[in-house]
């Protein structure tokens, strides 16, 4: 088992973990025009993320470590920024596109160590979780157009 790599995924279930709750919060208030579209994707991106956390933290079990837990422990492994409440639903979306792009950057820095350390299939893991999440930041940075 490589540290490095269960560093890597354990980084990986923070930050869905992170971007998972800051979309749940997003979906409680946003608020204006956009409500009723924007409330339904983020409720779809928050529930999609929930069911792939599971897969991730067991992909750690699998390879013999133990997955993270704790919501200060997740907190301070992802240090991902929170939104404001009161936040615009512009600002949430440009918000959640940063966050985002913390979680893309350690999905692909863990795909990188799984592919060094020969473990195709969380490899295969992280790849799936990159098109999932490129594809959310590419419909958020659409709605901003």
């Amino acid at each position: 088992m490589s540290e490095k790599l269960v560093e890597s995924l354990r980084r990986v279930v923070a930050d869905t973990y992170a971007v998972m709750g800051q979309t749940h919060l997003c979906h409680w208030n946003v608020r204006g025009r956009s409500f009723f579209g924007l409330h339904n994707a983020f409720e779809e991106q928050y529930t999609e993320m929930f069911e792939a956390v599971d897969e991730i933290a067991e992909r750690i079990r699998s390879i013999g470590a133990l997955a993270p837990g704790g919501l200060a422990n997740l907190a301070k492994l992802a240090a991902i920024d929170e939104v404001a409440e009161d936040a615009s639903a512009d600002d949430m979306v440009r918000h959640l596109i940063k966050c985002y792009d913390k979680l893309l950057t350690d999905l692909k820095a863990a795909r990188d160590v799984a592919g060094d350390a020969d473990d195709s299939e969380s490899e295969d893991l992280m790849i799936a979780r990159i098109q999932v999440h490129e594809k959310t930041v590419w419909m958020l940075k659409s709605y901003l157009e």
